[in-house]
């Protein structure tokens, strides 16, 4: 009997870990930069700062810079979220980006960027008040990457890119109850490449594609007052392709279509436990995301940018009992942006993202519901010689 109360206890404390808080896309941001957020995630074609290093490499060959260009930036998270009703006290996150390109030959440009790109957790004090006693769920759980890269521009017309991914990432869990578990904060290392292309075929239009591979982490371990607790909790690959439009001078038109593999690492999950291997259900799907963005230069010092996002959520009714607390399902993003020439070579950015409230309950009669809806607002200080 206690074997199945440590593993359902487990099940709900691991659901609230899987990227609660810094979730537009499934776990995945948006965007890197505030200039990527303003437009969407639609950037794969037309790359516009050194954050491409982290989404396209190939970007980096068609930045307009002569010798160096370096992008920094930072940005905060609201993400008002609910389950079953009770609100996460937690409810603001810092997001960290930067990026740098340098041009060191006619054909050849490297990069190195860093960002944030999932985690948080929930502060939930009562996951599940019609039951007795304190079921809080606390989690933290953090994805970092650094990624050095390069672009070689083969011609005029194609650039090509490659990027290694060195990843960071951390997690703790804190849950009372019938089974209380007490994972303390833990951090593993794990790596993974990137892939790109950028092929201009005219003056006014322009191809780009990447592919971000699964991420393969180390294995968590916990020494726990219950013995060891371990697992291993992969990055899902990303496939993107883009078509970016230019039908005059000044406008930017471009629409990508992603690819994200949560099946591979997120269906199942195999948790380690003192009383023997458990199998975590989670259920996720892949999910196809859909950006749109148009920009539009106000000025020769201003641009304005507005976007669309849309991805069905991987978390379906089917599987919200094994995700109480894996808030990841918001659906629908509109974006602003906007970048502005402060200096002779400083530009700024701000990007402001709505992410349209959603909810999803249980059809297996439980009546567990998750909620969830975003507010995200980004900075950047870019400078390019």
């Amino acid at each position: 009997m206690k074997s199945n109360y440590v593993k359902a206890t487990v099940a709900l404390a691991l659901g609230a870990t899987l990227p609660a808080a810094y979730a537009t896309n499934g776990d995945q941001m948006l965007g890197v930069t505030a200039t990527q957020w303003g437009m969407a995630g639609a950037v794969v074609a037309a790359p516009q700062d050194a954050g491409t290093v982290l989404t396209n490499p190939a970007g980096l060959g068609f930045l307009e810079f002569d010798e160096a260009r370096v992008d920094m930036g930072f940005g905060f998270m609201n993400p008002p979220r609910k389950a079953n009703g009770v609100e996460s006290d937690a409810n603001l996150y810092m997001i960290p980006s930067g990026a740098m390109a340098f041009r060191t030959t006619e054909h050849l440009t490297l990069g190195l960027g860093m960002a944030g790109l999932s985690g948080m957790g929930v502060d939930f004090d009562d996951i599940k008040p019609a039951a007795p006693g304190n079921q809080n769920v606390v989690t933290t759980k953090q994805f970092f990457k650094i990624a050095p890269g390069f672009a070689y521009r083969a011609s005029d017309n194609l650039s090509v890119g490659a990027a290694l991914n060195i990843d960071y990432q951390s997690l703790a869990m804190d849950m009372n109850g019938t089974a209380p578990l007490h994972l303390p904060q833990n951090q593993v290392y794990g790596f993974g490449a990137t892939l790109g292309l950028v092929y201009r075929i005219s003056d006014k239009l322009q191809f780009g594609a990447s592919y971000i591979s699964k991420q393969d982490m180390h294995e968590f371990k916990w020494n726990t007052s219950n013995g060891t607790f371990s697992m291993t909790m992969d990055a899902p690959a990303q496939t993107t392709v883009g078509i970016a439009f230019r039908p005059d001078p000044g406008w930017l038109i471009e629409a990508d279509v992603k690819h994200i593999a949560f099946s591979d690492v997120l269906d199942k999950v195999d948790l380690k436990t003192p009383a023997g291997t458990q199998v975590m259900k989670f259920g996720w799907d892949d999910q196809i995301v859909y950006a749109l963005a148009v920009q539009k230069e106000v000025n020769p010092k201003t641009q304005v940018r507005f976007g669309v996002n849309y991805g069905k959520s991987p978390i379906e009714a089917a599987d919200v009992d094994n995700n109480i607390g894996s808030l990841a399902i918001t659906e629908r993003h509109l974006s602003a942006g906007l970048t502005r020439q402060i200096g002779n070579k400083v530009f700024g950015s701000f990007s402001y993202v709505r992410a349209l409230p959603n909810e999803i309950t249980s059809n297996s009669g439980s009546g567990n519901k998750i909620e969830l809806e975003q507010n995200v607002v980004n900075l950047q200080i870019s400078y390019k010689n």
